[in-house]
């Protein structure tokens, strides 16, 4: 959906590209850094404890619309959001008086970010006396993610802190004791996190010392893996027939969460012979029950539990070791 501004904004096309990143100083290969995806794979080297990431932002816009358009004072600003832990960082780029490109340095500090945050770059200037307003947004945002070790984009899981218990939607009352939720019915899947279960939304946001960043992590990966599972299986339920009989992966994120978790819940086998298998045991029963080992497999993969847990017990293993020195 197009936003309308009631004031003249930009026609041509704002580029932004991340040209390079590095985490702690120590710069990361090429290789993560997709501009085809749009995606930064923020991964941690075999580390479980790095700081800082920093991103050289590089922008381009059009510079004849900008000079002989009615706006002053134009500025690049880069916003980088997470909806998990309602983090915003704003970043105002520095223009080059010869290639007329804005480039800045953007700072993702791991203490402030989770799983997967969006980074969107926007032209502001001032119009008719009122300053900060915003005349062009970036086609296309960029995702950085901290999990992941290849640059792949997904559509976004909306991810929502709600009130299980006394908050304005009823629905989720019933289920006050629950710490997640995940809602697959709409055209994004929502993760609902319950403000009410004590300790929850205050770990995922704000982490404290190398044991609670581990177990931040943990966290999400398990509400991940569980997202994943209700994903797959929504997806699953909404594939159709064509007139030959044969099933057709669904339109969305639908389709993006088959692609994505077949190739490890029926292992060696094109996509469309996964899909009519999946679909067939689902729909008939035989062998359904056998699947559910690989989808919760595949899941958990996808969302890097294995990982995860394997940094908790360690950082409680050597949390341990220094308590008992």
């Amino acid at each position: 959906m197009s936003t309308v501004y009631p004031y003249p904004t930009l026609l041509g096309r704002i580029d932004a590209s991340v040209r390079r990143a590095s985490i702690d100083g120590r710069d990361l290969p090429l290789s993560y850094v997709s501009e085809r995806e749009h995606v930064v794979a923020l991964h941690q080297i075999d580390r479980d404890d790095w700081r800082e990431g920093v991103l050289e932002l590089e922008v381009t816009a059009p510079g004849d619309e900008l000079a002989d358009g009615p706006w002053a004072a134009v500025t690049c600003v880069a916003v980088l959001t997470e909806g998990a832990t309602n983090a915003r960082t704003v970043t105002r780029l520095e223009r080059s008086r010869t290639d007329r490109k804005w480039r800045g340095e953007v700072v993702v500090r791991r203490s402030s970010h989770v799983a997967r945050a969006t980074l969107q770059v926007s032209l502001v200037g001032s119009y008719d006396g009122v300053d900060g307003r915003v005349i062009g947004t970036a086609d296309e945002p960029w995702f950085v993610d901290l999990l992941a070790r290849t640059p792949v984009r997904r559509r976004e899981i909306e991810i929502r802190q709600e009130d299980f218990r006394d908050g304005p939607h009823e629905w989720l009352h019933p289920f006050r004791d629950s710490p997640w939720l995940v809602e697959t019915t709409g055209d994004l899947p929502v993760v609902y996190l319950n403000k009410s279960f004590e300790g929850l939304t205050e770990l995922l946001n704000t982490p404290r010392g190398p044991l609670e960043k581990a177990t931040a992590g943990l966290v999400a990966a398990q509400v991940a893996g569980e997202a994943w599972t209700a994903m797959f299986h929504a997806a699953l339920g909404d594939v159709e027939l064509d007139e030959d009989g044969r099933p057709e992966l669904p339109d969305g994120w639908r389709e993006a969460a088959l692609r994505a978790m077949l190739p490890d819940v029926l292992p060696g086998r094109p996509l469309a012979d996964a899909l009519a298998e999946a679909h067939a045991r689902r729909s008939e029963g035989h062998g359904w029950a056998e699947l559910q080992s690989r989808i919760q497999f595949a899941a958990a993969r996808r969302a890097q539990v294995p990982k995860q847990l394997t940094t908790a017990v360690r950082t409680v293993s050597r949390n341990q070791e220094g308590a008992s020195r």
